[in-house]
């Protein structure tokens, strides 16, 4: 009996458990033993399995996280611990690894190393994977952020406020920018500008002296931050604090860190559809004998070839993948330039 082993890793993402479900489910059906790796690559090393039967499945598309559970490995960096963890796929035809750019780098030195075929699936809410144009989570953490933000709005309202709100995306300001458009918020700021504290003091008065004019009167401000800034939020705060009776006439700042809790909560429809359209497909991939590919969601890379299942999904090499990815955070990438673009056109019509 052919067996499909499936491994979270890294970051959790909403609609993680939807590729896992649909994957299992669809080996399953084709006669596939399927068993989870528990506790990401560092369950892999110590043997954590799991069966994957259908009553441990049930229902799972519909929580967040990751059943399997999820963890940085620092051993499996090394090559002793990639060794250890492969004498425990012996017999495992295809290992299904879903998770984010660090992840499918860690599946793809390791199937190299001990000719393991593995398959990628792109989970990661900050959307900073290539050859995908969405990654699963991306959607319910805008979700996430949108209500936070529109609770803030109706206490910054109420006591005339500005608010400086800070969400997730380590590296790339891909969440900043698309909440700051559904929220209506007045700035939006992010790494890839590459503005210096200075400046973005500057602009940000600015927004704040527009806002609380007399010929706007606004009611309150929002300005959403993401955190690869390198300025921290408590900083950029403090200066604005200290101008803001000069600039608003008697506005309050506040602000807030949204932190882990963009991470959580139960996944959002698309983000159960394209994770079970991702798991179903990724088992079809396994099937066809594929390997050292990523299942893109949507992908117009040109290398990227069309999945055998489903006309939205295409199959990319994975070591493609992760140089593209790289150009996507060195700001190189035509992806992070056209957000760039788009955002920076806008930046004007934001605080009017």
């Amino acid at each position: 009996m052919p067996i499909l082993s499936i491994l979270t890793s890294g970051g959790d993402a909403p609609g993680m458990n939807a590729v896992i479900r649909a994957a299992a489910k669809t080996a399953s059906a084709h006669g596939w033993r399927v068993i989870g790796v528990e506790d990401g690559y560092n369950g892999l090393i110590e043997g954590c399995f799991v069966d994957l039967t259908p009553a441990f499945i049930d229902d799972i598309d519909r929580e967040g996280g990751t059943v399997l559970r999820s963890a940085r490995s620092a051993k499996f960096r090394t090559v002793e611990g990639r060794a250890q963890a492969a004498r425990h796929l012996t017999g495992v035809d295809c290992l299904l690894v879903i998770g984010g750019n660090g992840s499918l780098t860690g599946a793809k030195i390791f199937g190299k190393e001990h000719g393991i075929r593995v398959v990628g699936v792109p989970a990661s809410i900050d959307n900073d994977i290539a050859c995908t144009s969405m990654s699963i989570g991306v959607d319910t953490a805008l979700n996430t952020i949108v209500e936070a933000c529109d609770r803030i709005c109706d206490t910054a309202r109420s006591h005339r406020r500005a608010f400086l709100v800070e969400v997730m995306g380590r590296e790339c300001g891909y969440l900043a920018m698309a909440s700051a458009i559904a929220c209506s918020a007045d700035a939006v700021l992010f790494r890839e500008q590459g503005k210096s504290e200075e400046q973005l003091i500057t602009e940000l008065r600015g927004v704040i002296r527009h806002s609380y004019s007399a010929t706007r009167m606004k009611k309150r401000v929002l300005i959403i931050k993401a955190e690869g800034v390198e300025v921290s939020t408590a900083s950029l705060a403090a200066k604005l604090e200290e101008t803001m009776q000069e600039d608003s006439g008697g506005a309050t700042l506040r602000y807030t860190i949204l932190g882990h809790v963009v991470r959580g909560g139960r996944p959002s429809s698309f983000d159960r559809i394209i994770g079970s359209r991702l798991g179903y497909a990724a088992f079809h991939a396994a099937l066809n004998g594929l390997d050292q590919i990523m299942l893109g969601w949507r992908s117009e890379d040109p290398v990227s070839q069309p999945s055998h299942v489903d006309r939205n999904i295409q199959y990319v090499p994975l070591e493609h993948m992760l140089s593209e990815t790289q150009r996507m955070l060195d700001g190189t990438h035509p992806v992070t330039r056209a957000r760039i673009d788009m955002i920076t056109k806008v930046q004007g019509v934001l605080p009017l």
